[in-house]
Formats: structure tokens, C-alpha cells, sequence
């Protein structure tokens, strides 16, 4: 038996998401005309830093209070960009900033002895003359990260794996390997830190994979959990503290063994002697053996790949 229409309810349509057909009573805020005080009350308080939503309130996100929520920030931001990017292996480079490419390295020099010639007698153009021929004659390893960056490039693009080639996002040893990666048209990573001066990314990093960080924990914690490899070209304390916390994060075993390769053997024969440290016995014989010395990109390419093979994983697993 079918229903009378004349007695059936009216069913309401859905409400809209946004918008309403009345506006509520905050709609609009106090009219002057009720209090005159009013208009000036409520800008006073909408003027108020602490009338910020939380997460627009930089300054608040920035009070000694807040440290643990940036401390999440940085590693969420990098680890969901990483995710969407699907790279979930690297390759990571470091090196030098001060260490510029070949031809920068020889015009430096030219400014210093052009500088030295008309003042012969200035014994700080002389260490400065000393000292930008020593980088000029490192400034070929800029030429061998950069190829290394191809290598690895061209590696990724071979094997379709998400291999890529992760640095500091400097300049120097770390813009070549990026500048390296990029001349294929492979990605690239760049990992900056903000730091109290001003500072620029490399121009090679790839513009969407180039992250900032606030922390250098949760920088060096990024650098190492894809990491396949470490390495390390003649550099600086910067470049030291990555390699000697990686070594050591080796050594205890709290990550898993990678290769770590340095590339300069007579550069990092002068600046330690782990064969001393193993005669000390501060560390232990198969310790010294954590790493090793390479001359060119591809004896650093083989090697890496050598050194999976007798692991028995891909590098890539």
C-alpha cells in the first residue's frame, strides 16, 4: 500500500561544508556603536603573538620549550620528502667546502701572486700564496668526485634501483659529486644545516630533494639510514666528525658495516695514523680495516660494488 505524499516528512538536503545560510554570532566581531571601546579591544588582542594558531607561531616553535617538537619537525619533513621521492638507498659524499673546482683554484692563485707582486714583502700574501697552491693542487679531486656523481648516476639509472647521491649540499668536494649525478639527470641529494651566517645550497642538488635542517643530530641521522656507502674526500672538521662518527657507529656495530672510502691516500696519511692508534691500543687490528684508500672515481665505484659482492647482498638490499 503506497503512503499518502501529503503525509510524508520533508527530508532536509545535506548542509553545505563551508558555508551556513545564517552567520553565527562570531561571524563579525563587536560593533563600535555598542561599545566604542571594542573595535581597538579586539585588535589589541588579535595583535598578540600568543593569539597565534601553534603551528603558525614561530616563535613560540622556536622557545627552548619546543625542542622536542623540532626535533620531530626535522626528522618528519626530510623522512616523508625521502618517501614520496622513493629514495630509500644513497650514496653519501663529503668533503671540503674550501676546495673549489680547478679553475677557480687556479685564478685564486693568480689573485694571491699578482697581490705578492706588488708588495713583495708581505709575509701573510706569502702564506696565502702557500696555502691556495696547496688547494689548486687539490682542486683534481673535485674533477674525481664530480665523475664519482656520474658513476653513481648513471648506476641508478641502469639498474632503475632508488640509488642516489646524498651530501651536505655545500660547496666544494660535496657540489661536485652533486654536480656529478645532475650531468646525467640524475637526482641528487643535498643536505643543508641552518647555521648563524649566511649560507647558499650548491646549485646541482635537485631543487626539490635539497632539505634544511635545524639539527645537526637529525642531519647526521638522515645521512646514515640509507647510506650504502661513505666517501670521504680530503677535507676539513666537518668532513673529520663524519667520518670518525661513522667509523665509530661501525665499530659498535649500532649500525650495520658499510664501505668507507678515502679518497687521497697520502692526504689522510697526514691527518691520522690508525696504524698508530692500532699500536696504542686504543682500537683494535680489524678496526683499522673498517676502510681504505682509493685514487680515482671508478676504483671508488669498483670497490663499492666488490665490496658487496663478497658481503653477498646487492648494494641496493
Amino acid at each position: 500500500m503506497s503512503e499518502n505524499p501529503e503525509t510524508q516528512i520533508c527530508k532536509p538536503a545535506p548542509a553545505k561544508a563551508e558555508s551556513r545560510q545564517t552567520d553565527l554570532p562570531w561571524k563579525s566581531p563587536k560593533p563600535g556603536h555598542e561599545d566604542p571601546k571594542a573595535p581597538e579591544l579586539i585588535a589589541a588582542i588579535m595583535r598578540s603573538p600568543n593569539y597565534r594558531q601553534a603551528d603558525e607561531d614561530v616563535d613560540f616553535l622556536n622557545r627552548d620549550e619546543t625542542r622536542g617538537l623540532r626535533l620531530q619537525l626535522d626528522f618528519t619533513k626530510a623522512e616523508t620528502l625521502f618517501q614520496e621521492h622513493g629514495i630509500s638507498h644513497s650514496i653519501v659524499v663529503f668533503g671540503s667546502t674550501r676546495v673549489p673546482e680547478p679553475a677557480a683554484a687556479r685564478r685564486r692563485v693568480a689573485e694571491v701572486q699578482a697581490a705578492l707582486a706588488r708588495d713583495p714583502g708581505n709575509a701573510d700574501l706569502v702564506r696565502r700564496l702557500a696555502v691556495a697552491q696547496r688547494v689548486f693542487d687539490k682542486s683534481r679531486y673535485y674533477d674525481i668526485a664530480r665523475e664519482f656523481g656520474r658513476l653513481v648516476g648513471e648506476a641508478e639509472h641502469e639498474t632503475g634501483d632508488h640509488l642516489a647521491v646524498v651530501t651536505g649540499g655545500g660547496p666544494g668536494m660535496m657540489e661536485a659529486a652533486n654536480r656529478g649525478a645532475a650531468d646525467v639527470g640524475a637526482r641528487t641529494v643535498g643536505l643543508n644545516i641552518t647555521l648563524p651566517h649566511e649560507q647558499y645550497p650548491n646549485p646541482y642538488v635537485t631543487p626539490d630533494l635539497c632539505f634544511r635542517f635545524h639539527y645537526f643530530g637529525l642531519r647526521k641521522l638522515h645521512f646514515m639510514m640509507r647510506a650504502r656507502a661513505l666517501v670521504v674526500f680530503p677535507g676539513g672538521y666537518g668532513t673529520l666528525d663524519e667520518l670518525f662518527e661513522t667509523l665509530t657507529l661501525i665499530q659498535t656495530r649500532k649500525i650495520a658495516p658499510v664501505p668507507v672510502i678515502l679518497v687521497g691516500e697520502d692526504y689522510w696519511r697526514k691527518v691520522f695514523d690508525p696504524d698508530f692508534l692500532v699500536a696504542e691500543g686504543v682500537i683494535d687490528p680489524e678496526d683499522r680495516d673498517l676502510f681504505w684508500y682509493a685514487e680515482t672515481a671508478a676504483e671508488i665505484w669498483e670497490d663499492i660494488l666488490r665490496w658487496y659482492e663478497l658481503a653477498g647482498k646487492p648494494i641496493t638490499g
